[in-house]
């Protein structure tokens, strides 16, 4: 009871309403709200802090910028759900915000699509130079297709391809990355594609802001090779996954090609099945199977591994 008149309490104000319409379509930042409610920052904050409060948002700093959405679970999010359902489908307020929204993800869209093709074109041609993308694409949802997934995380998300590959596969996903332009690159790439259940965070790897025991399945996909440490992200894998969830890694195996070194920040030039499964056993993950997918230039991997019960 308690809950719910509180619930009620914190939204029973018309900005506050429209701020639950704004962020049932997807998360946005103090700034866009602003922009979009056409009120000072100040008092938009204040909405969402007694918004927050009462557990109807969630809310996720990242660098200078906090961004806000629906809460995902609990009493909050089901008050949240429930009073937006009572809206008015053509609510002359509602709808001019949505038609800001709208022009806000143009320009974010907008930006995004520059950095990336101002860079990633360039990750593009030479992943097809040297493996078969495809293909382990394509491997990858079948194994998580085969899994019965709730909550998946992506470990060093990028663009957010991962993501859009296996959302169909899953109820919710969330991928992360440290860098600020990738991220409004998988945001972008995320709303293009329409989806709801799939939502970028930005956080290091070896320490992300998740409970124990969260995820369902962790999928690590060409990110070790980057890492100084590469076992300390199989053990905040570890420490995501629920018992029975499942690990995928998916890297290079071991090959020669030095100019990924020099030219390209890989600090590892693959690794061997001995090496990832030491990690597993090291961490009390079972191993399950390891994929050899050969490419052009180089073999992809796919290492698979379940963990244990307590």
């Amino acid at each position: 009871m308690d809950d719910l008149l509180t619930g009620l309490r914190a939204a029973a104000e018309p900005t506050r309403l429209r701020v639950l319409a704004l962020l049932s379509r997807g998360e946005l930042a103090v700034s866009e709200l602003t922009h979009i409610l056409g009120q000072s920052q100040p008092r938009v904050s204040r909405h969402l802090k007694l918004l927050c409060e009462a557990r109807l948002l969630d809310r996720f700093p990242e660098g200078a910028w906090v961004f806000y959405r629906l809460a995902a679970s609990g009493h909050g999010a089901d008050i949240a759900r429930a009073l937006l359902d009572l809206l008015p489908d053509h609510d002359p307020v509602l709808t001019l915000d949505a038609q800001r929204l709208t022009a806000i993800r143009a320009v974010r869209a907008d930006k995004a699509s520059s950095y990336f093709d101002a860079h990633a074109h360039k990750w593009d041609e030479l992943n097809r130079a040297l493996i078969d993308r495809d293909g382990v694409e394509r491997v990858v949802k079948d194994m998580v297709k085969g899994y019965n997934v709730r909550d998946l995380v992506d470990m060093g998300t990028g663009p957010g391809h991962t993501l859009i590959g296996l959302s169909e596969y899953v109820d919710q996903a969330t991928g992360f990355d440290q860098s600020r332009e990738m991220l409004a690159v998988a945001r972008a790439n995320l709303e293009q594609a329409g989806l709801t259940n799939c939502m970028v965070r930005q956080g290091d790897i070896t320490q992300l802001p998740l409970s124990d025991n969260s995820a369902d399945c962790v999928v690590i996909h060409q990110v070790l090779h980057y890492m100084p440490e590469p076992a300390k992200v199989i053990a905040e894998a570890w420490r995501l996954l629920r018992p029975d969830g499942h690990l995928l890694v998916v890297d290079y195996a071991p090959h020669h090609e030095e100019f990924l070194r020099d030219q390209h920040a890989h600090r590892r030039l693959g690794f061997s099945t001995a090496e990832v499964h030491n990690w597993f056993l090291a961490m009390d993950l079972r191993p399950d199977k390891q994929t050899p997918i050969p490419g052009p230039r180089l073999t992809v991997m796919i290492w698979t591994a379940t963990k244990s019960h307590p």
